[in-house]
């Protein structure tokens, strides 16, 4: 059972027991109609206190149950609620901490409720492409008013208690507490003070009205079509909150069930609950376990001040962790400082950052030329140029300055964290930090796993990953780790899709109307043509049966680096970052085409979308098969946090099984028979064609 019994007195108290956030699980929901049934059968009981164990009141749903027969399994949600609603005796919810989900509009079902300041309230149903789906569209508008209520239901953003309770005329806290600490004896008293009012008071009971129902539900409408064109709830939470309004509350309750189980299937809602345990999952590495021993990380060295180095430090001084910033000239040293400044007080200037807290960040700075003064850090990562000469020379000197069990890390994009281990008398203490670009803003950080990184090194850097608000995934070591070994057969395919007939806006406007923030050749201009360049070089010497098109090549030498220059794929404007189209580019591509006797043809777009994400797909069941990746959804996270894939698709593994990969096997051997792509490519992973034969999904 996950709800504990106990009498204080003539008041019963029943507590959620299910950590961490009290989801309201199967065990759980029995223990607490167990409970209601136990009070009211005690003359004893006067009252009842419902309330959450530990560190929330309820965080809703229970995760691990998502999708599983126990979810559906009685007393489910609505049942509970309702035994609440039809006790005999008053029921008093005691909210703390966390209050979302089922757990607020279980707190909704009670006659009372008293909070503690602090809590933080919310329906975030919708950030899984769902309504509430117990009430919380019928009850909330009843007790906070309709626009406020709809607010909360379209953002599912949290809200603190001590703010909802200055709301006039607010109706969903009877009581604030003084304090957290005095909650649960105030909770008593307060349950006692209401024990013999008669009718209890139930919230279903209450009037919901809007003055000016159908122009605001209007206005309404169209706000959310705008901020949430890909996703379907936040429309229905609308028409669900209209409902309240207009219908009585049972049949408001029952337009509440229709649209979450429509939502419940469709592809959007899938995709955001799998990202939901998805990236939760990424932290879990099967064979390190959870109570690892880590190493203490409270000071911070970074190698290397440009681009990279800066925003990987700001990281670390956003989260109040000092850091030492190593150049080689203090010209580079003083860029590097100046623009850490500049991007905080961008923020400064847009009231995203107050300025007592943009100097505390600037104080936990140190700047050196020396690696000496490196000497006590407890981490350290490089971010220096991609090139294992120059990466050799940097962990040569780490390893006779740095004390012993600090953590070695490279920011290496693309190179062996081997060989870069093997530079050091301490390979147990190295690891890659593939941060992307800018890191100060990305989410994702690649960890990369070398032969012999210490599983203590892998637990702790995954813990610091958490601390400086990155979603962490584990990459065994080859080359380009998981994303960048992806992205250049998807790159490839950009690239021969120019050969037989497109345009770079072509192909770039075909993958955004799919969904991605931005094309393969607007991506090349951003990145910089010339990294794209300097890995091709290095593969015709180490793979020259690798096959590319020759255009990218043909832009690097009339030096079109993309934006750095003002020029790419695309010209820009300095200070924008608007893609205009180059006829002489246009020019280029089709010269290069006749040179090589190839006939344009017309492509559509579905084709030049299949091609560039099943590319994707069929390197990633590589990557699985080789066990650089964990799991299929951590791919997925690297995909949607790193390289902009459609967060309403849930990431290239998880978009294959939805349109089956039956299908996408067939596609593939249709591609394959093209002469101008490269048909060994097309060959589909052996794992691909084996779960495609067995009707199987990566997911």
């Amino acid at each position: 059972m996950t709800a504990a019994y106990a009498v204080h007195g003539d008041v019963a108290v029943i507590s959620l027991n299910n950590p961490p956030v009290n989801g309201l699980g199967l065990a759980t929901r029995q223990g607490i109609a167990e409970g209601l049934a136990k009070a009211n059968a005690d003359a004893a009981v006067r009252a009842i206190v419902l309330t959450g164990a530990g560190k929330a009141f309820s965080g809703g749903a229970d995760i691990k149950e998502f999708g599983s027969p126990k979810a559906l399994q009685e007393p489910n949600l609505l049942s509970v609620i309702l035994a609440v609603e039809n006790s005999a005796k008053p029921v008093v919810a005691a909210i703390h901490s966390v209050c979302m989900g089922g757990g607020l509009e279980l707190a909704l079902g009670c006659h009372y409720r008293i909070a503690a300041p602090g809590c933080a309230v919310a329906l975030p149903e919708v950030k899984l492409g769902l309504v509430p789906g117990a009430g919380g569209t019928q009850r909330l508008p009843r007790v906070l008013g309709v626009e406020a209520a709809l607010n909360m239901i379209v953002s599912g953003e949290p809200v603190k208690s001590e703010f909802i309770a200055a709301v006039p005329g607010q109706k969903l806290f009877d009581k604030m507490a003084a304090s957290p600490e005095s909650l649960a004896e105030e909770a008593l008293a307060y349950a006692r003070s209401v024990a013999d009012a008669r009718p209890l008071p139930l919230v279903r009971n209450l009037p919901c009205k809007h003055p000016k129902g159908d122009a605001y539900f209007q206005f309404a409408r169209n706000m959310v079509k705008g901020m949430a064109k890909n996703f379907p709830a936040p429309a229905r939470c609308v028409d669900t909150v209209e409902a309240a309004t207009k219908q009585k509350f049972d049949a408001g309750m029952a337009a509440e069930r229709e649209a979450f189980i429509q939502l419940m299937w469709t592809p959007e809602s899938r995709a955001l609950r799998h990202l939901f345990t998805a990236e939760r999952a990424a932290s879990k590495i099967p064979d390190v376990p959870e109570d690892q021993p880590q190493r203490k990380i409270e000071k911070v060295a970074v190698i290397g001040a440009g681009t990279m180095g800066g925003g990987i430090s700001m990281n670390f001084l956003n989260a109040g962790v000092p850091v030492t910033l190593l150049e080689m000239k203090q010209e580079a040293l003083d860029r590097g400082v100046a623009t850490i400044r500049k991007n905080y007080e961008a923020q400064v200037k847009k009231g995203k950052l107050k300025q007592d807290k943009y100097e505390q960040r600037m104080a936990l700075l140190t700047t050196t030329l020396s690696y000496d003064d490196l000497a006590d850090a407890d981490l350290v990562i490089e971010a220096v140029f991609e090139e294992l000469g120059v990466k050799e020379q940097v962990f040569k000197k780490l390893d006779a300055v740095m004390k012993p069990g600090a953590i070695l890390a490279s920011n290496t994009s693309t190179l062996d964290v081997d060989k870069i281990a093997a530079f050091t008398q301490r390979p147990q203490d190295v690891v890659g930090l593939h941060f992307f670009s800018p890191a100060n803003v990305m989410k994702l950080l690649e960890v990369v796993r070398g032969a012999k990184t210490g599983k203590d090194v892998l637990a702790t850097v995954m813990t610091v990953a958490k601390k400086i608000k990155k979603t962490a995934v584990v990459s065994g070591v080859c080359d380009g780790f998981i994303g960048n070994r992806m992205i250049e057969q998807y790159s490839r395919q950009a690239g021969f899709l120019l050969d037989e007939g497109c345009t770079p806006e072509q192909v770039d406007k075909a993958i955004e109307k799919f969904g991605f923030a931005m094309g393969p050749f607007r991506m090349g201009d951003l990145a910089g043509n010339d990294i794209g360049w300097a890995i091709r070089k290095r593969r015709y010497v180490e793979k020259p049966g690798m096959k590319y098109s020759k255009t990218a090549d043909l832009l690097c030498e009339r030096g079109r680096y993309g934006q750095k220059t003002g020029a790419g794929w695309y010209d820009y404007v300095a200070g924008k970052r608007d893609a205009i189209p180059n006829a002489e580019v246009v020019k280029m591509i089709e010269e290069h085409r006749k040179a090589l006797g190839i006939t344009p043809r017309k492509i559509s777009d579905e084709e030049i979308v299949q091609r560039l994400v099943f590319a994707l797909v069929n390197e990633a069941a590589h990557i699985l098969e080789e066990g650089i990746a964990n799991k299929a959804s951590d791919i997925d996270v690297v995909y949607i946090f790193g390289y902009g894939f459609p967060v309403h698709r849930g990431g290239p593994m998880l978009y294959a099984d939805q349109v089956g990969l039956f299908n996408v096997v067939q596609a593939m051997r249709r591609f394959a028979t093209n002469p101008l792509d490269d048909a060994a490519f097309w060959q589909p992973a052996p794992l691909l064609a084996r779960l495609a034969a067995e009707g199987k999904t990566f997911n």
